[in-house]
């Protein structure tokens, strides 16, 4: 049993009005948050941001990112806000990252398997086609307001890597029955 303090009242009564008292902040934190991320002002602040996404947008209003248009193969486009000194792999990192977003909020929960996105499909940007993750984009002409596109990715022979082609004649000689 409780002891009571020096004011009359006990220790278990002060530990649940305090507790109330941070749930009564909390319901008021979340539903002030709601109502900001509710404003058309703050659209493009997504539902649930983290540090880097506020301190992205933050450094986009101050003209320090850019935003980026992705027209994807359907003819749909969204956009994503990237520094000024990102590279190819921070671009397809926020793609990634608002694709998930869209998907999560459309259909709930679905798995996309990036690694298969991008062996089969890469960004272009006035028909140059961004394949070196660590090239920084404003080098290959990206600036803020810029539109890149999703376009097939062919491999071609002179590279060599056509290892799909070499996996697909060993499996086809376990195959056959003698």
């Amino acid at each position: 049993m409780s002891e009571p303090t020096s004011d009359g009242v006990k220790e278990d009564d002060n530990v649940a009005l305090e507790y109330n008292s941070n749930n009564v902040k909390k319901a008021k934190l979340n539903s002030t948050l709601a109502a900001l991320l509710d404003d058309p002002v703050l659209a493009d602040v997504p539902k649930k941001p983290t540090l880097s996404d506020v301190d992205t947008l933050i450094s986009l209003e101050l003209g320090s990112a850019m935003r980026v248009s992705v027209l994807k193969l359907d003819g749909t486009s969204f956009d994503v806000a990237v520094m000024n000194s990102a590279t190819i792999k921070d671009l397809k990192l926020a793609v990634e990252k608002k694709v998930n977003e869209m998907e999560q909020s459309k259909m709930g929960h679905r798995h996309i398997s990036w690694k298969h996105v991008w062996r089969n499909f890469c960004l272009s940007y006035h028909n140059e086609k961004l394949l070196n993750d660590a090239a920084v984009l404003q080098d290959h002409g990206v600036r803020n307001h810029s539109q890149v596109h999703f376009i097939s990715y062919v491999v071609s022979r002179a590279s060599k890597r056509h290892s799909r082609r070499r996996k697909h004649r060993f499996f086809h000689g376990l195959n056959r029955r003698e």
